[in-house]
């Protein structure tokens, strides 16, 4: 039993030595990786250029006498690159944009006015047309034949008026003699006026019917460009078709209606009528062409807010297509010698809509009030009076007082690229837009 005892207790100080050995490598293998964890935050954290710093400021960590901080933000000191624009007086065009619709002048759907059989057609899908063209016939020979029938009618009636007539003149002589009473002239008087009664009838036959034979030349009812057909030759055709044989859109001139704000209305003075109007394309890039406003809506819509404006084209090239996409500008104004710079120097900040003015080597913080847009520059109201170089690129890293060195255009965008990438560089305003 004293050996049984002995040999337990051996076990167990061999088990809580193992059990102490695996405690001291653990502790071992995190102080390891905390010291790697520390030694690669110091390495992320280390600036490539510490130690050129530390050379040029001296022994002592200070700056040597005679240099002092120059550039933007994060303590560069060399200035930052910047190119420039002009602040240049001129014309602004006071504009209104908005999006589009072409609609067409007019549009009418050539439709059949008789049943029949469609003979010929006579037109090109897509081809301009005139009003009056000849665009279908439908088989004539139906119609000539009720014709034909209405005129024999109206013939036939006719010789029964003409002998009417001349019975009852032989009866008014033979009254006047005594050889016949009042009462029958009275009553062959009747019998003409009932053919001449008659004869009318017939005669609205005849036109009925010729009418009829000349609706089998189907014509346009409007100038303008024709659809697709919808009908092929051989078919019957009624006139309750719905699709009719084609639709015909009016091109020239053409219309654009578009919808503006109800809080820019005011901008139009009261005298919308012959404003110029420009349509472009969807992107916004090409002029496509120039009208006059001739309408405006007399009510807002108040589901949107906006009131509907109506633009007519001469579309001569035929540039515009009925339920086209287009950007409209209004012009409602134009200002005389406004200052105005690029749309690329504008900047929203803390403190508001400015520019960063260069002056003799330094970039001064100029806030602006802005007025209309157009081509690219922008108004300004407020805060430049012409003259001023203010920066257009590489304000990213500028500040109020900033030290600039001014570029050309391709040095600048290379720089741009450069100082984008360093560790740092922030933004201190946005495109304003």
């Amino acid at each position: 039993m004293t050996a049984t005892t002995a040999s337990g207790q051996q076990a167990r100080m061999d088990r809580g030595g193992q059990q102490g050995r695996m405690r001291w490598v653990g502790l071992l293998a995190l102080a390891a990786l905390l010291a790697a964890l520390g030694w690669w935050w110091a390495q992320r954290g280390a600036d490539p250029k510490a130690d050129t710093a530390a050379v040029a400021r001296g022994p002592a960590g200070k700056t040597p006498p005679g240099e002092r901080r120059r550039g933007g933000r994060g303590g560069n000191d060399k200035p930052v690159p910047v190119r420039t624009g002009e602040v240049v007086r001129q014309d602004m065009d006071v504009v209104l944009d908005a999006l589009g619709t072409v609609t067409s002048t007019a549009t009418a759907t050539v439709r059949v006015r008789v049943d029949g059989l469609l003979q010929s057609v006579h037109f090109t899908e897509g081809q301009q047309v005139k009003a009056g063209d000849v665009l279908a016939r439908i088989d004539p020979a139906p119609f000539e034949v009720a014709l034909a029938q209405a005129q024999g009618q109206l013939q036939r009636d006719r010789a029964l008026l003409d002998n009417a007539r001349l019975a009852a003149r032989r009866l008014a002589e033979l009254v006047r003699q005594d050889a016949a009473s009042q009462q029958e002239l009275e009553a062959q008087q009747a019998q003409v006026a009932q053919f001449e009664g008659t004869i009318k009838i017939d005669q609205a036959a005849v036109d009925d019917a010729r009418l009829k034979l000349g609706y089998t030349r189907v014509t346009a009812p409007v100038s303008g460009r024709i659809g697709l057909r919808q009908v092929d030759p051989g078919n019957m055709v009624r006139s309750t078709d719905t699709s009719g044989l084609a639709v015909i859109n009016q091109v020239q001139p053409i219309s654009v209606v578009f919808a503006l704000p109800q809080d820019q209305i005011g901008a139009l003075n009261g005298r919308p009528d012959g404003l110029e109007v420009q349509a472009f394309d969807r992107s916004g890039g090409r002029r496509l062409a120039v009208g006059r406003l001739i309408a405006v809506d007399n009510q807002i819509d108040a589901t949107t807010g906006t009131v509907k404006l109506k633009a007519r084209f001469a579309n001569a090239d035929g540039v515009l297509f009925p339920n086209q996409f287009v950007n409209t500008r209004l012009r409602v104004n134009r200002l005389t010698g406004v200052p105005s710079i690029p749309e690329a120097a504008l900047l929203r900040g803390a403190k508001g809509t400015h520019v960063y003015v260069v002056e003799g080597g330094k970039a001064r913080m100029q806030l602006v009030q802005i007025g209309p847009r157009d081509r690219g520059r922008v108004a300004v109201t407020e805060g430049l009076s012409g003259g001023e170089q203010v920066v257009v690129d590489g304000s990213e890293r500028l500040e109020d007082g900033s030290a600039v060195d001014v570029v050309p255009a391709g040095a600048a965008a290379a720089s741009a690229a450069s100082t984008a990438s360093a560790p740092g560089a922030a933004r201190r305003g946005r495109p304003a837009h």
